[in-house]
């Protein structure tokens, strides 16, 4: 028996609305993570004035997999590997001098923390890692 049904995961199965497509739009556009506000200031030609609307639009996004939430940077970057949702484990490289996002996935990181949260005794449904420092270019200069 096959499921027919979209899931709101499934990247190709969901309408975005309006203010979902222009916030990813942003989003996507920028080589880095952008706070709600910055993105409100970069749709005000668009009609978004109020913060409340950029909010919606990102907890929507975030919650198909589409945008990631910087829990350290309170700010929000679009997802770069299609279909990451169906990955527990989601590891952010930030650069604190020039703010870029690597985004990473890694099978080993999430098997290990998996592990230390049985050992904890918790069942781990999700976890997002960020690692800071310097990158590669900015450590050079």
């Amino acid at each position: 028996m096959s499921d027919d049904t979209a899931h709101p995961h499934d990247q190709e199965a969901v309408d975005l609305t309006r203010n979902q497509s222009l916030v990813l739009g942003v989003l996507q556009q920028t080589h880095g993570p952008l706070s709600a506000y910055a993105i409100l200031d970069e749709l005000r030609d668009h009609g978004l004035r109020a913060p409340l609307q950029i909010y919606r639009a990102l907890d929507k996004l975030v919650e198909y997999g589409r945008v990631h939430r910087l829990e350290s940077l309170n700010a929000f970057v679009a997802c770069s590997h299609p279909g990451c949702e169906d990955h527990g484990t989601i590891a952010f490289a930030i650069c604190e001098s020039c703010r870029q996002v690597v985004e990473i996935t890694d099978h080993r990181l999430a098997g290990q923390l998996q592990l230390l949260a049985g050992e904890a005794g918790l069942r781990l449904n999700t976890s997002v890692v960020e690692l800071r420092g310097r990158c590669a270019q900015c450590a050079a200069a």
